[in-house]
């Protein structure tokens, strides 16, 4: 297993607000990307997101930890998905963004 990618996406709109506008955009995730990306398991508890997807063959796990003022997103890559991770790290860090942005 490979170390960790963790993204932290600051934001001024509380938690309440970011976690709403979270969980509704993550649920458009596997419209936006069906056809390399589906969301096998998704779980809030309160401001705590755990989830797992699959993205050409392969499972990822991770987390969404939101905050009063940031958004912290830690996911765990297998070997084939880590080795693009600095490539697909800023599509990662624009998704969250655009969740946390669309009213």
């Amino acid at each position: 297993m490979s170390k960790p990618v963790v993204v932290s996406i600051p934001h001024a709109l509380g938690k309440e607000e970011a976690v709403r506008r979270l969980k509704s955009g993550f649920g458009s995730v596997p419209g936006s990307f069906s056809q390399v990306l589906a969301v096998q398991d998704e779980v809030w508890t309160d401001d705590h997101l755990q989830f797992r997807v699959s993205a050409l063959g392969q499972v990822a796990s991770g987390t969404i930890d939101v905050a009063h003022d940031h958004v912290r997103l830690e996911l765990a890559l297998p070997w084939l998905l880590a080795q693009l991770v600095e490539k697909i790290r800023p599509q990662i860090q624009e998704r969250v963004t655009l969740m946390l942005e669309k009213k």
